[in-house]
């Protein structure tokens, strides 16, 4: 039989196919296996995953409250189960007075400039809408303490976090190129040797073309591939910030529209179990205290499938 061989087209930003051939054979029950003791890997049915997402968010919000101690939290991408932790602190009247979080990224044009929270589309303004705005005024923590990077403060956004003694959680997922937050693997902005990556602090950088492709598909831009509707770079956090939170917990679950479909699938295995590299940002989490919670649907095997067309 003939054979066909070919390399990954130039813009793909990992290309070691060795690497490539070798993670995509890890099958289901091989995923939580790993080197790291402190990288804890677990496959969880697909509809447990907001669950323990929104109990593990409470529990550390309503235990910070109990002791009255302060709660710093790195916060990704909101969307609208955030309304349910929020339906959780008014029905046990938790105290958020102590609470600060800190988005881990948003939108920004071509010049650099960051989307104002008033941007309908942009991170902030979902937060607030879903997750500040439906805690109970009284319970509220003050709104100074509900953070996200802007133009003002993108110099000193790391710093702030590190002023308040850094991150207790930072919540994380990986993107199509393997991003954490928008740590794209390809941004000229986050170029350097891995120990300089490390050390690397907040900015704004150039979007990957598979993470605007990807967000393409979010409700936020209509969720119908409108290329067009998301914007060309964004304001995140570095690795620095996500390296020096006391703990980690990082998701892989996200199919289209909950059908067998998933990027995410062979992403998270280069994340999880490829090699630690700039090329594969969350990458940088096998070597850290990480919860990472894999749905079903992620950790199926890769396997052609003749029953599914485009």
């Amino acid at each position: 039989m003939m054979t066909f061989e070919f390399s990954p087209a130039p813009f793909v930003p990992f290309r070691d196919m060795e690497e490539v051939r070798r993670v995509r054979q890890i099958g289901r029950d091989e995923i939580t296996r790993h080197w790291n003791p402190d990288f804890r890997i677990r496959i969880v049915p697909d509809a447990d995953v907001e669950f323990l997402w929104i109990a593990d968010m409470f529990y550390r919000i309503k235990s910070a409250a109990d002791e009255g101690r302060r709660l710093v939290m790195i916060v990704p991408n909101p969307w609208p189960a955030y309304s349910k932790v929020t339906h959780l602190i008014n029905r046990f009247r938790v105290d958020c007075r102590n609470l600060w979080t800190f988005n881990m990224d948003e939108y920004a044009n071509e010049t650099g400039r960051i989307a104002p929270e008033t941007w309908e589309a942009g991170f902030m303004y979902a937060f607030k809408k879903y997750f500040w705005r439906e805690i109970d005024p009284a319970l509220r923590p003050p709104e100074r303490q509900i953070l996200g990077p802007t133009d003002d403060n993108i110099d000193d956004y790391g710093k702030m976090i590190a002023d308040l003694g850094g991150a207790d959680i930072c919540y994380s997922g990986p993107g199509w190129t393997g991003h954490l937050a928008f740590i794209e693997p390809d941004a000229p902005e986050f170029s350097g040797t891995l120990e300089q990556w490390r050390e690397m602090g907040p900015r704004v950088c150039t979007l990957s073309p598979f993470t605007i492709a990807q967000n393409s598909l979010h409700g936020s831009f209509g969720a119908s591939g409108d290329l067009c509707a998301v914007p060309p770079k964004a304001a995140t956090i570095g690795p620095a910030e996500v390296i020096r939170a006391r703990h980690r917990i990082d998701l892989h679950a996200i199919s289209l529209g909950g059908s067998p479909v998933s990027w995410q699938r062979m992403m998270t295995r280069l994340v999880l179990h490829g090699p630690v590299t700039p090329r594969l940002p969350a990458s940088i989490l096998q070597t850290l205290r990480t919860d990472v919670w894999v749905s079903e649907s992620a950790a199926r095997d890769i396997e052609p499938r003749s029953d599914i067309g485009y």
